[in-house]
């Protein structure tokens, strides 16, 4: 490959506590801390792969979902597949996450993380 090898590591999330973030979501997924600094943890799951890492930013604004002109828009989601829609939103809202009033889809299910960023948990069908 021309220029290198090139590998993504990490989905960066902003966040005013990133260290909080990160916990909300190693004991969602079951993953550990790779690196944890001032400002900046990254989790990943067990055995390696690309992880999650969460970056202290103090002007963080959460978007609003759905979107609505004139408002911070969502940039991006994560998707996480489950097997049970229901169980799965129990344990994020055991962990601190609020699931969100609009739900565009029967097999997604939309939720806040305690930073108010949006993600989606969904099932084959």
């Amino acid at each position: 490959m021309a220029g290198g090898r090139m590998q993504l590591t990490s989905t960066v999330l902003n966040a005013p506590e990133p260290e909080r973030l990160a916990g909300f979501y190693q004991r969602l997924l079951g993953w550990e801390t790779v690196v944890e600094e001032p400002g900046w943890v990254r989790i990943g799951p067990p055995g390696g792969g690309a992880g999650l890492a969460f970056q202290s930013e103090d002007s963080y604004v959460p978007p609003v979902w759905p979107a609505t002109p004139g408002e911070q828009q969502m940039m991006m989601h994560l998707d996480i597949e489950v097997d049970d829609l229901d169980a799965a939103e129990q344990r994020a809202r055991a962990l601190g996450a609020t699931v969100a009033p609009h739900q565009p889809q029967p097999d997604v299910r939309v939720v806040l993380d305690p930073a108010g960023h949006p993600f989606c948990f969904w099932v084959r069908t």
